[in-house]
């Protein structure tokens, strides 16, 4: 203790080893984890492909449905690749094969490499970006068209199948926009949506602003030049000589920054926000520019995502920096737009980075992490005790995807592949920089009907127990 007070680079020195002593106990604790789960994917899995990833990935989305064969379907894929300057950042357009439902064996999925690059995900165009890519949002109607969002005020539109084919090499000139999208002071960085029944895009960012575009008129553009097989130039061009497109409205209520926009699934003049300052706030384009509604103190901390159900309406998924997901019902907000949530989901360790509700069941939907979980709730199962284990495990949760060795910073169901989900991990701090890229579909015995598979195991009763004396 005397040496301590004596020497101060002494005291310094052990703090850094019981940094290091904490850091190589999480990373053990992790790879535990991780085997324990790679040891259970044959039994967990219909399908599951793991891709190493040469730079993380901040943002996947599903693209078109391609083909569909026998046995498997091919797929578009959209991520991202942020580098650490030695190349350009890049917008990644790849094909993925995904195996169809009780195909694979389990033997072979269960056989993968975490530092290989997996057959069925293929590189197919790049993009060079002008910056790196925070987050991707696909055009409902067209899913060739994506917007981007990147560290600037401007969002940048793009048509991935008339962009040419780049090479990231360092100084290489970046890609041109098909459009650029203005509004915004300050940069926005997360906050974009694309409506699903209209061409419009939202967006909100550090100047506290929730902006409106609509698209129209471009996309018809896109349409003709398609047609007509006009191609874009390869000549160097920068991002600022795009086309521009002012905003259609400018949307005022928050008093931090606005991290993640959803359109409303049937209207694409109603939609909500949160941000850093805890607030959920709903908004009304016909009525004006203030909110329509506002859940002030939505959780204990920033919100940093928000997803809009797409079969009812009426319910709309929050994830914070407080660790939890909270399900708030819209006609349950009173006249001051208080309100309190029909229920918080608590099974994560660490802050909410997405969260996502699944196109083939209402009830259903996923929360990813910087815990390195993708967990799949079900709110009906709210408040139900039977079964094995299930009493000690969150209310809700009835499926944990742990394939991943970090933060799971994105992740996107399959809307023409039922229950298929991909899903990235910055992986930084398990590898040697890169990150994973996971496409999986759980065994459909987890979520089918509990009647409805035990009928089933029983028709196989004698191959899972054996002859009976």
């Amino acid at each position: 203790m005397l040496l301590l007070h004596i020497n101060g680079s002494t005291i310094e020195k052990a703090e850094t080893q019981r940094e290091m002593k904490k850091a190589k106990t999480v990373v053990m604790g992790v790879k535990d984890r991780y085997s324990e789960w790679k040891s259970m994917v044959g039994v967990l899995y219909d399908w599951l492909a793991n891709h190493n990833l040469v730079w993380p990935s901040l943002s996947c989305r599903w693209g078109p449905l391609l083909e569909q064969a026998t046995y498997k379907n091919r797929h578009r894929l959209y991520l991202s690749e942020q580098t650490d300057g030695s190349v350009p950042n890049t917008l990644v357009v790849a094909n993925v094969e995904v195996v169809k439902p009780r195909v694979a064996a389990a033997e072979h999925i269960s056989q993968f490499n975490e530092e290989s690059r997996s057959p069925f995900v293929k590189k197919y165009k790049t993009i060079i970006h002008p910056g790196e890519v925070n987050r991707i949002r696909e055009l409902r109607q067209n899913s060739k068209i994506v917007a981007t969002h990147t560290d600037s005020p401007e969002v940048f539109i793009w048509d991935l199948e008339t962009q040419p084919n780049r090479q990231a090499l360092l100084g290489a000139p970046t890609s041109r926009p098909d459009l650029v999208l203005t509004g915004h002071d300050d940069n926005a960085e997360y906050a974009l949506a694309m409506c699903p029944t209209e061409p419009f895009v939202l967006s909100g960012g550090k100047d506290k602003y929730v902006v409106l575009w609509s698209i129209q008129d471009h996309i018809a553009s896109l349409a003709a030049e398609s047609g007509s097989n006009v191609k874009h130039s390869k000549s160097s061009q920068k991002a600022t000589e795009s086309p521009s497109v002012g905003p259609r409205g400018i949307f005022h209520g928050h008093t931090n920054t606005v991290e993640d926009v959803q359109f409303c699934p049937s209207s694409a003049l109603e939609f909500c926000s949160v941000g850093d300052d805890s607030c959920l706030i709903f908004w009304d384009a016909r009525v004006g520019s203030v909110p329509a509604a506002k859940v002030n103190k939505a959780h204990d901390g920033d919100i940093h995502c928000v997803d809009w159900n797409p079969h009812d309406i009426n319910f709309i998924l929050t994830g914070s920096a407080d660790n939890t997901v909270k399900m708030f019902d819209r006609r349950k907000l009173n006249s001051e737009g208080v309100g309190s949530p029909v229920y918080k989901f608590e099974g994560h360790e660490a802050a909410i980075l997405c969260v996502q509700w699944c196109p083939d069941k209402s009830s259903v939907f996923g929360s990813s992490a910087e815990d390195g979980f993708l967990n799949i709730w079900d709110h009906e199962k709210v408040g139900q005790t039977s079964g094995p284990h299930r009493a000690s495990a969150p209310s809700g949760l009835f499926f944990r995807h742990a394939g991943h060795r970090d933060k799971v910073v994105d992740f996107h169901w399959n809307a023409f592949d039922p229950w298929t989900i991909v899903s990235v991990s910055d992986d930084c701090e398990c590898t040697s920089g890169g990150g994973t890229l996971q496409v999986w579909r759980m065994i459909d015995l987890i979520y089918r009907p509990e009647k409805e598979v035990l009928a089933e195991l029983d028709t196989y009763r004698t191959q899972i127990l054996g002859s009976t004396p």
